[in-house]
């Protein structure tokens, strides 16, 4: 029978669950590295014992760990993350001119094919590539060099690149996407990047459809048709069918809201807030099947009327429902960050996700029933999961 292996990170350090195909009981490892921030674990394609980790500490910096039995033991490898040429400039929160400084690593990608191979993605926005398993790190600095880069701002959690999308189907497509610049594709290879933001709007910027500064969640997008993807956006949902050339709205009935926003001079703008959230994901085997989990407010940070809901479209957005079985429907005031959620690919599929409240939930229908796993983690900053022969 196949197994699952859910790979989580804290603020206070790693675990690794695992169960059989049944997901009825779980055993729990850890904390590995406790104490330390562990901002992304995820294990390869290629081999499903190759883990890669990234720990961070606000007082020692930052170490890349790797696994090469499954989470079992880990191995620090290289950790010098050196922009490339002269670093330069990007905007500061108040505008002015700001030096790109490396901060950590939000994100690891590894290759599909080689477990050797991971892309990062860092704080402040860059994207690197090791080809030795973490043992050497060179930046791919065509992304940061495009022509907007001096013009990229952080967003109210830094200036991270906290997405990484390889497609199945050519080796030369990256997707990538920063808070808060916004979405990027290179079509080879990582050389060269678009920004690819048209159809987005965002009313705080002073031209809120410019091509970058856009403040974007996290994308996702399903194997089988990784030229359609989903964006969760700060104030809405959003999908493209044409590889990001154009994003149109599906915020449909999701939970919304009036935001508020200030401009240069000090005026109070009202505008209408629409389905606020940081995760998205796709169903394993329904590429129209979508989750989001919308939280009330970017000020406030806590699902809407305390109500903890999962919303699922089967239609590609537009249309959502509330999925709330097994899910606290009073007080409970937790977040579920922007790498929280992931899926297995089950035949019956499995839908995770973690809280910074410290609970991990799981669902072995597709969202229809949940439980946790666990409830009394350190709050959780991402979660991925391997589907074990």
């Amino acid at each position: 029978m196949s197994g699952v292996r859910l790979l989580v990170g804290t603020r206070k350090g790693a675990f690794v669950l695992t169960s059989d195909g049944k997901r009825e009981k779980w055993d729990v490892s850890g904390p590995h590295f406790g104490g330390w921030e562990i901002y992304h674990l995820k294990g390869s394609p290629a081999d499903p014992n190759r883990i890669y980790a990234s720990q961070s500490s606000g007082w020692f910096g930052q170490l890349i760990q790797r696994s090469n039995d499954g989470g079992k033991t880990w191995e620090a490898v290289g950790n010098k993350f050196v922009y490339d040429g002269v670093p330069g400039t990007h905007q500061w929160y108040d505008g002015t001119p700001h030096p790109w400084e490396f901060k950590r690593v939000w994100h690891l990608e590894p290759s599909l094919t080689d477990p050797d191979t991971v892309y990062a993605g860092v704080e402040d926005a860059a994207m690197f590539r090791t080809t030795d398993g973490g043992q050497s790190w060179q930046e791919l600095p065509g992304l940061r060099g495009h022509g907007s880069g001096p013009h990229w701002q952080p967003g109210a959690g830094g200036m991270c690149l906290h997405t990484i999308i390889l497609d199945p189907n050519n080796p030369q497509r990256i997707y990538i996407a920063i808070s808060a610049a916004g979405a990027f594709r290179s079509d080879d290879g990582g050389a060269s990047w678009k920004p690819i933001n048209k159809g987005l709007h965002s009313p705080f910027l002073p031209n809120p459809t410019s091509e970058v500064g856009h403040c974007v969640h996290h994308v996702a997008a399903h194997r089988s048709r990784p030229n359609v993807l989903f964006m969760q956006k700060h104030w809405n949902v959003l999908r493209s069918d044409n590889a990001g050339d154009l994003w149109r709205d599906i915020s449909g009935n999701l939970p919304g809201g009036e935001g508020v926003y200030t401009e240069k001079d000090g005026t109070a703008k009202k505008f209408e807030m629409k389905a606020f959230g940081f995760v998205i994901d796709v169903h394993a085997h329904e590429p129209e099947t979508v989750y989001v989990v919308p939280i009330k407010s970017d000020s406030e940070h806590y699902p809407p009327d305390g109500k903890l809901r999962v919303y699922r479209s089967r239609s590609g957005g537009d249309e959502w429902e509330p999925l709330t079985n097994g899910l606290p429907q009073s007080d409970c005031y937790v977040n579920i960050l922007r790498d929280a959620m992931a899926v297995d690919s089950l035949d019956s599929c499995g839908i995770y996700f973690g809280t910074t409240g410290g609970q991990v939930y799981a669902s072995k229908d597709a969202g229809d029933h949940w439980a946790p796993i666990v409830r009394d983690l350190p709050a959780v900053l991402s979660v991925e999961v391997q589907t074990l022969p």
